[in-house]
């Protein structure tokens, strides 16, 4: 459908990489909405707003690194302010919950505003949080469209991106790290390193193995080297539309909570999440009917615990050190098909 009067929306959403992935959630139903031609800018991270690059649904990203900064000492606020003031959006739409982005929200010019620090939107806490942003919507969007509109993002032609790394047959992408590798103290969402090198082992002889992992994070891969004889290192090789396009050619990725388990699942990619401290319903990879979602959690009693005290005085962080390696494996195993080996 082609609007003569096409809509301008603008959405923010200045979270980490997986925060942006569930936002995208919401694409899709603006376009069944409002037609293909409704014009989307989004406000995000400079790194996080990568994620839009070869993505033709977008139309214009303004970066935001400084979110603290006050709109006075920030040119890019400034820029945004200066963009709407210009050419008025049709509909602002706010993920953002911090204060600090709450002058941001009041300044920009825009016939309707929507979303947190706007409408009183009542969290379902058991409800996936990329399901929670499209309720923001259910004013402005029919309930028809907003249950047929699931994270999507965009990938670029593999043969290009298979020639360039060298990928060869049917592999499984292993991401070991979280965004939480660099920092002191107990990494509460991380696997055993020894988990992850038995594993590895173990899938090696029977799929290819691709390992990747952000920049900067060379110093916890070199923990679980030596790699097995057929495994492609990519860690900190390949941009975010060349990782996109590596796992949704993938047999299936896997990896603990971290944004590649939701880049899988908006590129239908099979995902199995190892998961302990977070809830496996509101934080897991969001579910759709033509993606696979596969939580691995001991589920313990106290679980979820994510930013409680009862995490911070946590020491052992069994609900990861004892999710087994043989638990993962014959999870893998059992979804995976044998024609795919």
């Amino acid at each position: 459908m082609i609007n003569n009067n096409p809509k301008r929306i603008l959405v923010i959403r200045c979270g980490a990489l997986g925060d942006l992935v569930y936002a995208t959630s919401v694409i899709d139903a603006l376009i069944f909405e409002f037609g293909e031609n409704v014009l989307i800018d989004f406000v995000c991270t400079p790194s996080s707003g990568t994620l839009f690059n070869g993505d033709k649904r977008i139309h214009k990203v303004f970066p935001l690194k400084y979110k603290k900064l006050p709109i006075i000492f920030s040119s890019e606020k400034k820029d945004i302010l200066k963009a709407s003031k210009n050419n008025p959006y049709d509909i602002l739409i706010n993920f953002e919950y911090g204060k600090q982005f709450k002058s941001l929200i009041t300044k920009i010019v825009a016939d309707k505003k929507i979303g947190s620090q706007i409408d009183d939107v009542i969290e379902n806490k058991k409800l996936n949080r990329g399901a929670v942003q499209k309720l923001f919507l259910q004013n402005i969007v029919s309930k028809e469209n907003l249950e047929k509109s699931f994270p999507k993002i965009a990938t670029k032609d593999f043969k290009e991106v298979k020639d360039k790394f060298g990928l060869n047959g049917n592999y499984i992408v292993i991401s070991p790290s979280n965004s939480h590798v660099n920092r002191g103290g107990i990494n509460y969402r991380a696997w055993e390193n020894s988990s992850w090198i038995e594993l590895m082992a173990k899938l090696s002889s029977e799929f290819n193995i691709v390992i990747v992992g952000a920049k900067g994070e060379g110093n916890f891969f070199e923990k679980l080297k030596p790699y097995p004889q057929n495994t492609i290192d990519l860690v900190g090789k390949n941009n975010i539309l060349e990782l996109n396009t590596i796992v949704k050619n993938a047999s299936c990725v896997v990896c603990t909570d971290s944004a590649i388990g939701h880049i899988a699942a908006a590129v239908d990619c099979a995902v199995f999440v190892l998961m302990g401290p977070n809830d496996v319903v509101v934080d897991s990879p969001y579910k759709s009917p033509t993606n696979s979602v596969n939580v691995i959690s001991l589920q313990k009693d106290c679980s979820p615990c994510y930013k409680t005290d009862a995490m911070k005085n946590c020491n052992n962080n069994l609900c990861m050190k004892e999710i087994s390696v043989e638990m993962v494996y014959n999870q893998i195993k059992s979804k995976i098909s044998k024609e795919m080996v």
